[in-house]
């Protein structure tokens, strides 16, 4: 909750300032009101027990009922929250409230039109690190309730050895064997490979993950062919909707989605006054 709460409170200080001038001058003190949150498209939702925590740290005296939960279908019209309480606090905390639940709400949507895009295979969708800075953890957690889910959360929760650490180490055996040696026994190590020479070298120098990076369908077929079971296999690079299914085929357990978090578009909800 704390690192939730600080990302609220910045968004807060950066959107409201020294002040809302715009209610200050318009809406009197005393005044209070009843709004609620209405879906205009059809969507996942993610993200409503963060917009209520919004207005709460703005004001513990604002009521928010919650109609609906994260993970479930919303449709057009349907109202998600009722809000009631000051009516300056309410237009204060609008705008910071609204982004943060149509971004979440935004990536559990398109998550989800992943996860049923590989239905049936055994491939699980999975985030990366291309994330807004700053927002990681409500995006994350977005992609699980879309359905897909988590790849590290950070530098320091997995190894993942890519092409700049082999070029630095000298080589991926090198740099397999030094990560066995300095990292706990309870970590796996994954190896980005970019064909089926290096697909053999990360085999051979024991890797458990292998990140098959950009390549063809007939690349990942013979990739997983190749690895026969004694590693995960991750899908990266050129997945889309239109292609994530015939990628799936080849017979990969994970394929990792960089626009679950980078490219989503946020989803139309608003706040109404009653």
């Amino acid at each position: 909750m704390f690192e939730i709460d600080h990302i609220i409170r910045n968004a807060l200080q950066e959107d409201i300032g020294l002040g809302d001038v715009t209610t200050l001058a318009t809406v009197e003190a005393q005044t209070q009101s009843r709004a609620e949150l209405v879906a205009k498209e059809d969507f996942i939702l993610s993200g409503i027990d963060v917009c209520g925590r919004v207005f709460s740290l703005l004001d513990a005296g604002i009521a928010f009922e919650k109609l609906k939960e994260d993970g479930q279908a919303v449709r057009r019209g349907e109202v998600l929250a009722w809000l009631r309480g000051s009516a300056a606090v309410l237009l204060q905390g609008e705008r910071v409230a609204l982004n943060l639940l149509q971004r979440m709400s935004g990536i559990a949507t398109q998550t989800s039109l992943f996860v049923k895009a590989v239905a049936g295979t055994k491939a699980t969708i999975v985030d990366t690190r291309k994330t807004t800075p700053g927002l990681r953890v409500l995006e994350k957690y977005s992609v699980r309730m879309g359905g897909g889910r988590n790849h590290r959360t950070s530098l320091y929760d997995g190894v993942l050895i890519k092409e700049n650490h082999v070029a630095a180490a000298g080589g991926i055996e090198t740099a397999v064997r030094r990560a066995r040696e300095r990292v706990p026994h309870t970590l796996r190590i994954e190896v980005e490979t970019r064909n089926l020479d290096e697909v053999k070298e990360a085999l051979a120098a024991g890797a458990d993950i292998l990140l098959l990076d950009n390549m063809s369908l007939s690349e990942l077929r013979e990739s997983v062919a190749l690895i026969a079971g004694r590693a995960l296999c991750e899908a990266s690079g050129g997945v889309n909707l239109e292609t994530v299914r015939d990628i799936a085929e080849t017979g990969v357990d994970l394929i990792s989605v960089g626009a679950l978090t980078h490219s989503s578009r946020a989803v139309d909800i608003s706040m109404l006054f009653q």
